[in-house]
């Protein structure tokens, strides 16, 4: 029986041994619920890039394997992720999506030694409050995107009525406040300013308000879900309202809400890495299987390409001495050569307006 258990317990041993030889790595973010769509795009992204590192050799000689995990941009699951995530031997995190998310997950990264770089997470406290050295993003800030759009209303929607809504989470409240108070700052004077609920489906109520204030603008904080049954919606009363919002409508998605509807749509969201011509080797390998690199897939390629060359350089896996490779070097990415700052920010162009048209957004003429 002793000489059974042994010869068990070495087995065991050899079998983790072998489970461990890999490097494991996380994708995390929403996907199931109602932002799949991102969860989708983060995914792709983190896939193809563990694919082409691997196909090159991997990261100093070890393989990446790539464990998938789904918050559904639910603060607590988002809890949940990160511990399993720990579980697993996960040494580096692709996510997650939500800034409501990755606040709370990045604090277990943190105490676990586990380095997180979001793709997409802007609202500002996720680095000015990092509770360690090793969470960074590749992805701008709501302050930074906020400005950009404030100063937009106020110079070009000057003389018209502008209302600022909320869905009252990290993101959307957090980039609704920005784009106020900088809309503010030019000299600009909200007509409304008000939350609603997510996850809804008829806002025929506010859509009403919005026709009894005479509001020509309204900027949105939240996602594509809910701001495209509202431009749908606002156009079945009549109205000609100008919908704006920020990156959280970046998707597809937000056409097949507002068919037609969503025609002049404007949005604020990063320079297109898709036009940068270093990533059209990349794109092409998308697209070849059917992937559009829309949105945040680029971003996480990027976030797992700055991973793994800082690990290269690091020579190491090993928490500090990734975070140090990390704070001292810059990385060429699919978004951009980038190198992150003293809070983990990263060093790349802000923000631009987008209009959507035709089914597609692009660069605003």
């Amino acid at each position: 029986m002793k000489k059974s258990i042994l010869s068990g317990l070495a087995l065991s041993l050899m079998m983790t041994g072998a489970a461990y030889a890999d490097i494991m790595i996380g994708s995390a973010g929403p996907m199931t619920g109602q932002y799949a769509s991102f969860g989708a795009q983060l995914k792709a992204g983190a896939e193809m890039a563990v694919a082409d590192i691997n196909a090159a050799g991997g990261v100093n000689g070890e393989k990446l394997v790539l464990a998938i995990g789904d918050d559904a941009c639910d603060p607590k699951q988002a809890v949940s992720v990160a511990q399993k995530m720990v579980q697993d031997g996960v040494v580096f995190v692709a996510g997650h999506f939500c800034s409501g998310s990755s606040i709370p997950a990045s604090a277990v990264y943190a105490e676990e030694g586990i380095i997180q770089i979001s793709p997409a997470s802007t609202n500002p406290k996720f680095t000015d409050e990092r509770p360690g050295p090793g969470v960074y993003r590749v992805c701008g800030r709501d302050d930074q995107q906020g400005a950009v759009a404030g100063k937009f209303l106020a110079e070009k929607m000057a003389g018209k009525k502008v209302a600022f809504i909320h869905d009252k989470t990290a993101y959307g409240k957090g980039l609704a406040d920005e784009t106020k108070a900088a809309y503010e700052a030019a000299g600009g004077k909200p007509a409304m300013y008000e939350a609603y609920t997510a996850g809804e489906k008829d806002y025929s109520a506010l859509v009403s308000k919005l026709k009894a204030e005479g509001i020509d603008v309204l900027y949105v904080g939240g996602y594509h879900t809910e701001a495209g049954l509202m431009a749908r919606q606002m156009r079945e009363q009549g109205l000609s309202t100008v919908l704006v919002s920020g990156d959280a409508l970046v998707t597809d998605e937000y056409w097949q809400i507002t068919g037609d509807a969503g025609e002049g749509t404007l949005m604020t969201f990063s320079p297109d890495p898709r036009k940068n011509p270093d990533a059209a080797p990349v794109v092409e390998k998308f697209r070849a299987k059917g992937i559009e690199p829309e949105g945040y897939v680029l971003y996480s390629y990027a976030a797992v390409q700055a991973w793994a060359q800082a690990a290269t350089t690091a020579k190491s896996t090993e928490y500090d001495a990734v975070v140090k490779a990390l704070n001292d070097g810059e990385f060429s990415t699919v978004i951009g050569k980038l190198s992150f700052d003293d809070k983990g920010d990263v060093s790349l162009p802000g923000y631009v307006f987008y209009e959507w048209s035709k089914g597609k957004y692009d660069y605003m003429k």
